[in-house]
Protein backbone atom coordinates (compact mmCIF):
# COMPACT_ATOMS: atom_id res chain seq x y z
CA UNK A 1 0.00 0.00 0.00
CA UNK A 2 1.77 3.30 -1.08
CA UNK A 3 2.54 5.08 2.20
CA UNK A 4 0.83 2.82 3.99
CA UNK A 5 3.29 -0.38 4.54
CA UNK A 6 3.01 -3.77 3.46
CA UNK A 7 -0.21 -5.36 4.21
CA UNK A 8 -0.45 -9.18 2.37
CA UNK A 9 -1.58 -11.57 4.94
CA UNK A 10 -0.65 -14.88 5.10
CA UNK A 11 -2.15 -18.17 3.06
CA UNK A 12 -3.78 -21.09 4.29
CA UNK A 13 -2.38 -24.68 5.32
CA UNK A 14 -3.89 -26.77 2.56
CA UNK A 15 -6.03 -29.74 4.28
CA UNK A 16 -4.94 -33.03 5.53
CA UNK A 17 -6.15 -36.68 3.99
CA UNK A 18 -6.71 -39.03 7.19
CA UNK A 19 -7.81 -42.65 7.50
CA UNK A 20 -10.18 -43.05 10.41
CA UNK A 21 -11.20 -46.52 11.97
CA UNK A 22 -14.97 -46.88 11.56
CA UNK A 23 -16.56 -50.42 13.25
CA UNK A 24 -19.85 -49.44 11.66
CA UNK A 25 -18.16 -50.84 8.27
CA UNK A 26 -17.75 -53.91 6.97
CA UNK A 27 -16.19 -54.20 3.99
CA UNK A 28 -14.37 -51.56 1.10
CA UNK A 29 -16.72 -51.65 -1.11
CA UNK A 30 -16.55 -48.05 -1.49
CA UNK A 31 -13.27 -47.72 -2.89
CA UNK A 32 -14.58 -49.86 -5.65
CA UNK A 33 -16.23 -46.51 -7.00
CA UNK A 34 -14.43 -43.52 -6.03
CA UNK A 35 -10.21 -44.00 -6.45
CA UNK A 36 -9.48 -40.22 -6.38
CA UNK A 37 -9.34 -38.33 -2.70
CA UNK A 38 -8.27 -34.72 -2.01
CA UNK A 39 -8.34 -32.28 0.63
CA UNK A 40 -9.21 -28.88 -0.25
CA UNK A 41 -6.56 -26.63 -1.08
CA UNK A 42 -5.81 -23.52 1.44
CA UNK A 43 -7.37 -20.27 0.58
CA UNK A 44 -4.75 -17.33 -0.94
CA UNK A 45 -4.04 -14.38 1.85
CA UNK A 46 -5.35 -10.89 0.57
CA UNK A 47 -4.78 -7.49 1.41
CA UNK A 48 -5.49 -5.71 4.69
CA UNK A 49 -3.36 -8.61 5.91
CA UNK A 50 -5.99 -11.00 5.73
CA UNK A 51 -5.12 -14.68 6.13
CA UNK A 52 -6.51 -17.19 4.11
CA UNK A 53 -8.23 -20.13 5.16
CA UNK A 54 -7.20 -23.47 6.05
CA UNK A 55 -8.20 -25.85 3.91
CA UNK A 56 -10.89 -28.53 4.70
CA UNK A 57 -9.08 -31.92 5.87
CA UNK A 58 -10.80 -34.67 3.96
CA UNK A 59 -11.38 -38.02 6.37
CA UNK A 60 -11.84 -40.95 4.56
CA UNK A 61 -13.74 -43.96 7.10
CA UNK A 62 -12.56 -47.45 6.58
CA UNK A 63 -13.58 -50.81 8.29
CA UNK A 64 -11.92 -51.17 11.57
CA UNK A 65 -9.15 -54.15 10.69
CA UNK A 66 -7.97 -52.41 7.55
CA UNK A 67 -4.23 -52.34 6.54
CA UNK A 68 -2.91 -49.22 4.51
CA UNK A 69 0.03 -49.88 2.38
CA UNK A 70 2.06 -47.70 0.55
CA UNK A 71 2.28 -49.05 -3.98
CA UNK A 72 5.50 -51.11 -3.18
CA UNK A 73 3.73 -52.99 -0.23
CA UNK A 74 5.31 -51.84 2.45
CA UNK A 75 2.52 -51.60 5.81
CA UNK A 76 2.43 -48.08 6.67
CA UNK A 77 -1.01 -48.75 8.94
CA UNK A 78 -2.67 -51.01 10.64
CA UNK A 79 -6.22 -49.48 11.87
CA UNK A 80 -7.30 -51.66 14.36
CA UNK A 81 -9.40 -49.80 16.55
CA UNK A 82 -12.56 -47.59 16.41
CA UNK A 83 -11.65 -43.52 15.84
CA UNK A 84 -7.91 -44.74 15.10
CA UNK A 85 -6.21 -42.43 12.66
CA UNK A 86 -3.66 -42.51 10.20
CA UNK A 87 -2.56 -38.97 8.22
CA UNK A 88 -1.98 -40.22 5.21
CA UNK A 89 -1.51 -37.10 2.92
CA UNK A 90 -0.12 -33.75 5.17
CA UNK A 91 -1.68 -30.76 3.34
CA UNK A 92 1.08 -28.24 2.05
CA UNK A 93 2.60 -25.22 4.22
CA UNK A 94 0.56 -21.88 3.43
CA UNK A 95 2.58 -19.10 2.19
CA UNK A 96 3.42 -15.81 4.02
CA UNK A 97 2.59 -12.36 3.21
CA UNK A 98 5.40 -9.50 2.92
CA UNK A 99 3.62 -7.97 6.07
CA UNK A 100 5.64 -11.22 7.64
CA UNK A 101 8.81 -9.47 6.71
CA UNK A 102 8.68 -5.68 8.33
CA UNK A 103 11.61 -5.04 10.72
CA UNK A 104 12.25 -2.13 12.36
CA UNK A 105 15.19 -0.99 9.30
CA UNK A 106 13.23 -2.73 6.56
CA UNK A 107 9.40 -0.93 6.91
CA UNK A 108 8.34 -1.56 2.90
CA UNK A 109 9.42 -5.02 2.02
CA UNK A 110 8.12 -6.62 -1.13
CA UNK A 111 9.54 -9.84 -0.64
CA UNK A 112 7.28 -13.21 -0.05
CA UNK A 113 7.45 -16.34 0.82
CA UNK A 114 5.71 -19.08 -1.73
CA UNK A 115 4.01 -21.71 0.89
CA UNK A 116 4.73 -25.67 0.02
CA UNK A 117 3.10 -28.38 -2.09
CA UNK A 118 1.05 -30.85 0.45
CA UNK A 119 1.95 -34.29 0.30
CA UNK A 120 0.86 -36.76 -2.73
CA UNK A 121 0.62 -40.47 -2.36
CA UNK A 122 -0.39 -41.63 -5.48
CA UNK A 123 -1.39 -45.01 -4.46
CA UNK A 124 -2.46 -46.41 -1.43
CA UNK A 125 -3.75 -49.90 -1.34
CA UNK A 126 -6.07 -50.85 1.37
CA UNK A 127 -6.59 -54.60 2.78
CA UNK A 128 -9.34 -55.85 5.13
CA UNK A 129 -8.45 -58.71 7.58
CA UNK A 130 -11.56 -59.75 10.29
CA UNK A 131 -11.04 -59.11 13.35
CA UNK A 132 -11.99 -61.98 15.51
CA UNK A 133 -10.73 -64.27 18.43
CA UNK A 134 -11.83 -67.52 16.92
CA UNK A 135 -11.24 -68.58 13.19
CA UNK A 136 -13.31 -71.89 11.99
CA UNK A 137 -12.02 -73.35 8.98
CA UNK A 138 -11.85 -76.43 7.09
CA UNK A 139 -12.18 -78.28 3.57
CA UNK A 140 -15.87 -77.14 1.66
CA UNK A 141 -18.84 -79.15 3.07
CA UNK A 142 -17.43 -79.64 6.65
CA UNK A 143 -20.32 -78.48 8.08
CA UNK A 144 -18.73 -74.50 9.17
CA UNK A 145 -21.48 -72.56 8.22
CA UNK A 146 -23.70 -74.69 10.27
CA UNK A 147 -21.62 -74.65 13.10
CA UNK A 148 -21.38 -71.09 13.18
CA UNK A 149 -25.06 -70.70 13.15
CA UNK A 150 -24.99 -72.94 16.31
CA UNK A 151 -22.18 -71.36 18.53
CA UNK A 152 -23.43 -67.81 17.48
CA UNK A 153 -26.07 -65.62 16.57
CA UNK A 154 -25.20 -65.03 12.89
CA UNK A 155 -27.34 -66.36 9.76
CA UNK A 156 -24.70 -67.95 7.20
CA UNK A 157 -26.21 -68.96 3.92
CA UNK A 158 -25.84 -73.01 4.25
CA UNK A 159 -25.89 -75.58 1.37
CA UNK A 160 -24.76 -79.05 0.55
CA UNK A 161 -22.39 -77.68 -2.43
CA UNK A 162 -18.78 -76.38 -2.53
CA UNK A 163 -18.20 -72.84 -1.48
CA UNK A 164 -21.88 -71.85 -0.18
CA UNK A 165 -19.93 -69.36 1.93
CA UNK A 166 -18.10 -66.93 -0.72
CA UNK A 167 -17.45 -64.35 1.83
CA UNK A 168 -16.62 -64.63 5.73
CA UNK A 169 -19.16 -64.68 7.65
CA UNK A 170 -19.33 -63.33 11.22
CA UNK A 171 -20.63 -64.35 14.44
CA UNK A 172 -21.08 -63.35 18.33
CA UNK A 173 -20.67 -66.42 20.61
CA UNK A 174 -21.81 -65.03 24.89
CA UNK A 175 -21.12 -67.55 27.15
CA UNK A 176 -20.37 -66.76 30.81
CA UNK A 177 -20.42 -63.33 30.04
CA UNK A 178 -17.91 -63.39 27.74
CA UNK A 179 -18.09 -62.20 24.50
CA UNK A 180 -16.17 -63.64 21.53
CA UNK A 181 -16.23 -62.89 18.05
CA UNK A 182 -16.37 -65.74 15.17
CA UNK A 183 -15.08 -65.66 12.00
CA UNK A 184 -16.48 -68.69 9.23
CA UNK A 185 -13.46 -68.50 6.55
CA UNK A 186 -14.15 -69.90 3.02
CA UNK A 187 -13.39 -73.79 2.36
CA UNK A 188 -9.78 -74.35 1.89
CA UNK A 189 -8.71 -76.86 -0.76
CA UNK A 190 -5.54 -77.99 -1.93
CA UNK A 191 -3.54 -75.44 -3.06
CA UNK A 192 -5.29 -72.79 -1.67
CA UNK A 193 -2.20 -71.28 -0.50
CA UNK A 194 -1.15 -70.57 -4.01
CA UNK A 195 -4.68 -68.99 -5.15
CA UNK A 196 -6.40 -72.31 -5.52
CA UNK A 197 -10.64 -72.15 -5.72
CA UNK A 198 -11.00 -68.89 -3.15
CA UNK A 199 -7.71 -69.47 -2.22
CA UNK A 200 -5.89 -66.43 -1.14
CA UNK A 201 -9.02 -64.42 -0.89
CA UNK A 202 -9.76 -65.34 2.14
CA UNK A 203 -6.53 -67.03 3.90
CA UNK A 204 -5.22 -63.67 4.87
CA UNK A 205 -8.36 -63.12 7.62
CA UNK A 206 -6.82 -66.33 9.72
CA UNK A 207 -3.81 -64.49 10.41
CA UNK A 208 -5.35 -62.06 13.03
CA UNK A 209 -7.14 -65.25 14.86
CA UNK A 210 -6.00 -66.25 18.29
CA UNK A 211 -7.79 -69.77 18.15
CA UNK A 212 -8.58 -72.04 14.90
CA UNK A 213 -11.65 -74.27 15.15
CA UNK A 214 -10.56 -76.91 12.77
CA UNK A 215 -13.93 -78.54 11.35
CA UNK A 216 -13.53 -82.12 10.21
CA UNK A 217 -16.16 -84.13 8.79
CA UNK A 218 -15.94 -87.22 10.45
CA UNK A 219 -17.99 -88.53 8.18
CA UNK A 220 -15.23 -88.24 5.24
CA UNK A 221 -13.83 -91.48 4.08
CA UNK A 222 -9.70 -90.00 4.73
CA UNK A 223 -10.39 -87.89 7.85
CA UNK A 224 -6.39 -88.21 8.41
CA UNK A 225 -5.71 -86.57 4.64
CA UNK A 226 -8.33 -83.86 5.40
CA UNK A 227 -6.60 -83.37 8.32
CA UNK A 228 -2.96 -82.98 6.32
CA UNK A 229 -4.67 -80.97 4.13
CA UNK A 230 -5.49 -78.59 5.93
CA UNK A 231 -2.48 -78.48 7.93
CA UNK A 232 -0.36 -78.39 4.82
CA UNK A 233 -2.35 -75.33 3.42
CA UNK A 234 -2.15 -73.28 6.67
CA UNK A 235 1.81 -74.08 6.88
CA UNK A 236 2.27 -72.77 3.04
CA UNK A 237 0.61 -69.87 3.52
CA UNK A 238 2.21 -68.84 6.90
CA UNK A 239 4.38 -71.03 8.84
CA UNK A 240 2.90 -70.17 12.29
CA UNK A 241 -1.05 -71.02 11.27
CA UNK A 242 -0.15 -73.90 11.85
CA UNK A 243 1.36 -74.37 14.84
CA UNK A 244 -1.69 -71.62 16.27
CA UNK A 245 -3.40 -72.80 19.38
CA UNK A 246 -6.28 -75.06 17.85
CA UNK A 247 -9.52 -77.62 18.31
CA UNK A 248 -10.22 -80.08 16.59
CA UNK A 249 -14.12 -80.44 15.71
CA UNK A 250 -15.01 -84.11 14.56
CA UNK A 251 -18.53 -82.64 13.14
CA UNK A 252 -21.21 -84.51 11.55
CA UNK A 253 -21.32 -87.69 14.35
CA UNK A 254 -24.63 -88.25 13.31
CA UNK A 255 -23.76 -89.48 10.25
CA UNK A 256 -21.12 -92.66 11.82
CA UNK A 257 -21.24 -95.46 14.07
CA UNK A 258 -20.03 -95.45 17.60
CA UNK A 259 -17.25 -97.74 16.91
CA UNK A 260 -15.70 -95.34 13.20
CA UNK A 261 -16.56 -92.11 15.58
CA UNK A 262 -14.09 -93.87 18.54
CA UNK A 263 -11.50 -95.06 15.63
CA UNK A 264 -11.14 -91.49 14.12
CA UNK A 265 -11.17 -89.54 17.79
CA UNK A 266 -8.34 -91.61 18.78
CA UNK A 267 -6.44 -90.75 15.98
CA UNK A 268 -6.51 -87.39 16.67
CA UNK A 269 -5.98 -87.60 20.25
CA UNK A 270 -2.80 -89.78 19.61
CA UNK A 271 -1.82 -86.98 17.52
CA UNK A 272 -1.48 -84.81 20.80
CA UNK A 273 -4.92 -82.68 19.49
CA UNK A 274 -7.84 -81.24 21.72
CA UNK A 275 -10.69 -83.05 19.93
CA UNK A 276 -14.68 -82.12 20.43
CA UNK A 277 -17.28 -84.37 18.71
CA UNK A 278 -20.09 -82.62 17.60
CA UNK A 279 -23.51 -82.77 15.10
CA UNK A 280 -23.90 -79.00 14.34
CA UNK A 281 -26.64 -79.67 12.10
CA UNK A 282 -28.52 -81.72 15.67
CA UNK A 283 -26.80 -79.74 17.86
CA UNK A 284 -24.83 -82.62 19.96
CA UNK A 285 -22.08 -81.31 21.80
CA UNK A 286 -22.33 -78.01 20.85
CA UNK A 287 -22.95 -76.79 24.81
CA UNK A 288 -19.46 -78.31 25.42
CA UNK A 289 -17.84 -76.46 22.72
CA UNK A 290 -19.11 -73.44 23.63
CA UNK A 291 -17.98 -73.67 26.99
CA UNK A 292 -14.29 -74.32 25.85
CA UNK A 293 -14.05 -71.52 24.05
CA UNK A 294 -15.44 -69.52 26.71
CA UNK A 295 -12.33 -70.57 28.51
CA UNK A 296 -10.12 -69.87 25.03
CA UNK A 297 -11.19 -67.04 25.26
CA UNK A 298 -10.11 -65.52 28.42
CA UNK A 299 -11.49 -62.27 29.81
CA UNK A 300 -14.38 -60.35 27.84
CA UNK A 301 -13.66 -60.04 24.26
CA UNK A 302 -14.70 -57.11 22.22
CA UNK A 303 -15.21 -57.30 18.50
Amino acid sequence: MPRGGPNGGDGGKGGDVSIVGNARLISLLDFKYKRVYRAENGKLGGGQNKAGRKGADLVIHVPVGTEVHDENGLLLADIVEEGQVYVAARGGRGGKGNARFVTPVHRVPTEFEEGEKGEERPVLKLELKLLAGIGIIGLPNAGKSTLLSRLTRANPEVGDYPFTTLTPSLGVLIEDDRRLVLADIPGIIEGASKGKGLGLTFLRHIERTRTLLWVIDVSSPDVARDYETLSTELRLYKEDLASRDRIIVLNKIDLVSPETLAGKEAFFSRAGETVRMVSAAEGTGIDGLKELLAEKGGGRVHG
